[in-house]
């Protein structure tokens, strides 16, 4: 396919990226099953190595799937090149790797996933890496977070469990005031309903599993580079603007340009971290993004409808739905997510703890499971299962308090999901 910047996203998520096999014709995007590639000659080989030459050298590194994928993700987000890696997790890392080293922190939401706040806790100590937890609605307090060790802000536009919409002009309007780069967690709202480069983020990371695949079959990650940042323009960023001893003095962001983050994350973070993707993943991811509009259309519609009525039931405290006129955040909606607030949000239920349990084992469409962005309607309880491992005080300020459940709504009948939960109230009531 050529690229057409005037191709629509419903063109764009189908042929993005992609091109007839070569070698046989084949229309989808082949599974190349392969962990190396044969090298044309020595100076070839020699090329590709001394990273002259792009191209193909060993699955952990680059593989023709993949790449088909990491293309369709930066075309459909507005970047110039992506990443893709294990899951989202990796993405996380593989983003924060290349700014980060001992002693040097990155300001972050409070509202972020559990494993998220976990990870920003106590796992990246382990690097040498602090996290600072802001109220990123408090733009002093993320101002006043920032100090000379700062490398980086980190938020997630619709976050995970409560579906707040974090906004991002201004986010990112600190972010560059302090010559960092914002790095945006968009798995919840998909680049159909949210392209934050056009916001101001510097890099976008995704939990690819979710709803880019869309169906709870594959585990993957991506890292989109705007190619926006000037990681030149100080020494905090050595990584990118300073010689590579690995690769004979390479300056990446001096060689590669707009590109340097992108050619980064392949030739050193997927080289000495090796958070592969692998091709069936990445086969299935396609296929997904395929329907991604269509899907997140009825998403929103049935998240729309459902929240409407969680919100008037008389067994319900409170929900967090953005798309609600009631919510705090709904003014954000027509600006950051024009397309739609999601399907991701959190229930308060009159009972507290007990009555979200005995709701959760009631429902009968819902699927309990700790996953969002399933074609599947799904539910968990996160102060017992995602949050589980966040102090209290923790997990209300996440948004995932002990008398809240998360739902991710699918794209089944909406009635039928109603009635489903109105069942599951009465006995989680009684």
């Amino acid at each position: 396919m050529t690229e057409n910047p005037s191709y629509g996203f419903d063109t764009l998520q189908v042929h993005a990226g992609a091109r007839p096999d070569p070698a046989t014709g084949a229309r989808q995007t082949p599974i190349y099953q392969t962990t190396a590639y044969v090298f044309r000659d020595a100076d070839h080989a020699a090329a590709l190595f001394n990273l002259q030459e792009v191209g193909y050298i060993y699955s952990r590194l680059t593989n023709p799937t993949v790449a088909v994928l990491q293309e369709r993700i930066a075309t459909l987000e507005g970047g110039i090149g992506a990443v893709c890696c294990s899951s989202g997790h990796a993405a996380q890392i593989m983003a924060l790797f290349p700014l980060m080293g001992p002693g040097l922190n990155v300001v972050v939401s409070t509202r972020l996933y559990g494993g998220s706040v976990t990870q920003f806790s106590h796992t990246i100590k382990r690097f040498g890496w602090e996290a600072k937890f802001v109220d990123f609605d408090d733009l002093d307090a993320v101002r006043a977070a920032i100090d000379d060790n700062t490398r980086a802000v980190f938020c997630e536009s619709i976050a995970n469990p409560g579906g707040y919409i974090t906004d991002l002009d201004a986010i990112a309007g600190v972010a560059d005031a302090a010559g960092l780069p914002l790095i945006v967690d968009n798995t919840s709202a998909t680049p159909y309903l949210c392209r934050p480069i056009e916001h101001g983020a510097t890099l976008v990371v995704h939990s690819v599993t979710k709803y880019l695949t869309g169906n709870g079959t594959v585990m993957g990650g991506a890292v989109v580079d705007s190619g926006r940042f000037d990681w030149s323009a100080s020494d905090r960023f050595p990584s990118l603007s300073a010689p590579e001893p690995a690769y004979h003095g390479l300056k990446f962001h001096e060689t590669f340009g707009n590109l340097a983050f992108t050619f980064h994350g392949i030739a050193v973070g997927l080289r000495d971290l090796g958070m592969t993707m692998n091709p069936q993943a990445a086969h299935y991811a396609l296929m997904g993004i395929e329907t991604l509009s269509l899907r997140m259309e009825k998403h929103v519609a049935n998240a729309k409808k459902v929240a409407a009525w969680l919100e008037q039931d008389p067994r319900v405290e409170y929900v967090t739905y953005a798309g609600l006129e009631s919510s705090p955040y709904f003014d954000r909606v027509e600006r950051i997510c024009p397309k739609g607030a999601g399907a991701l949000f959190t229930v308060a239920i009159k009972g507290g703890y007990e009555a979200c349990v005995r709701l959760v084992d009631s429902l009968e469409l819902f699927s309990h499971v700790a996953n969002l962005g399933d074609t599947r309607s799904l539910v968990i309880h996160a102060a017992s299962t995602t949050h589980r491992q966040l102090t209290e005080e923790q997990q209300i300020a996440a948004g995932a308090a002990p008398n809240v459940v998360r739902f991710s709504i699918g794209i089944e009948d909406a009635d039928d999901l109603i009635r489903d939960l109105d069942q599951a109230l009465a006995k989680a009531a009684g």
